[in-house]
């Protein structure tokens, strides 16, 4: 048998965990499905947070499960949404141990999987000396000798920011860098050293960057830095719900997140909010899940 929900979030995140907060609040039904593998859990802090600053991701998530799941219409799945078609009343939503659920409205906080450069001792170091937020993980590694990493247009923009942290950055594009010459230019005229040499490891101890070693044999000491990750999406069902979606696979919203198909929500890095922070995440949740209430409210205004 089919157990129904006003809403099901697919995502246990900061955004999908605020909105199941609101909607239970507002004395829905919720399905939160949540497969318990949050991207920030390799991080040793998570900050910018007013109350939580520094807070580490496993104890945000057990105040906010205690949080939730005190209000009796919150249900939580410990599950993996797999796939999601429409149906006459809502969405019929499948998981990966085979149960299915159906929702009238559904919010997607999946949020994004982060695709690292293929650099040898990255995921060693990563979330522990190397980090992708300035404004997360800045703090911690101001005035040190840092390398900012990245094979994207952002190098240029990350290297002005980063200044406010640390005067002593070199900047590395993993031979595959699109700074321009004018861009060039103006970095090297703030004392900032650019590398275009290719990465061949990162090297440390504990979790602590030490060397960037090169392809030609050279290397550098840095004991933290800034690398920019590919973000991809961690669920999509477009195919078979039809939502628009923006050219890097974010998910289309007006400005309560409400998606191109009816009944179907975002919020958080699903929909690309940025920057890519807690606080950010957490809001739109409580945004979305007020829009799928404000919606309910209408339909069953007018059908009953």
């Amino acid at each position: 048998m089919m157990t129904n929900y006003d809403c099901a979030i697919v995502g246990g995140g900061p955004a999908g965990l605020n909105a199941a907060l609101v909607l239970g609040r507002a004395r829905k039904s919720v399905a939160l499905l949540d497969n318990s593998k949050p991207r920030n859990g390799v991080t040793h802090a998570s900050h910018g947070f007013i109350t939580r600053d520094g807070v580490t991701p496993a104890e945000f998530r057990r105040i906010a499960y205690e949080e939730v799941l005190s209000y009796p219409t919150v249900r939580h799945w410990q599950d993996e949404a797999t796939r999601m078609e429409k149906d006459a009343h809502g969405f019929v939503i499948h998981t990966s141990s085979g149960e299915q659920l159906h929702a009238r409205k559904v919010i997607l906080a999946g949020g994004l999987k982060e695709i690292l450069p293929e650099i040898e001792g990255i995921l060693d170091l990563y979330g522990k000396s190397l980090f992708n937020c300035p404004f997360c993980d800045g703090w911690e590694l101001r005035d040190q000798p840092l390398v900012v990493i990245s094979e994207m247009s952002d190098l240029h923009h990350k290297a002005k920011l980063l200044l406010s942290w640390s005067q002593d950055l070199v900047l590395c594009t993993n031979g595959r860098g699109q700074l321009n010459a004018e861009q060039r230019e103006e970095i090297t005229a703030k004392g900032i050293q650019i590398i275009d040499t290719p990465i061949a490891a990162l090297t440390g101890q504990d979790g602590r960057l030490e060397q960037v070693r090169f392809a030609d044999g050279t290397a550098i000491a840095r004991s933290g830095g800034f690398i920019s990750p590919v973000m991809v999406p961690h669920v999509q069902f477009d195919d078979t719900l039809g939502y628009d979606t923006t050219a890097s696979g974010g998910i289309v919203t007006d400005e309560m997140g409400r998606s191109t198909m009816h009944g179907i929500y975002a919020a958080g890095d699903s929909a690309y909010v940025m920057p890519s922070q807690l606080i950010y995440a957490a809001a739109s949740g409580s945004k979305s899940a007020i829009a799928v209430v404000a919606d309910l409210t209408e339909e069953d205004w007018q059908t009953k």
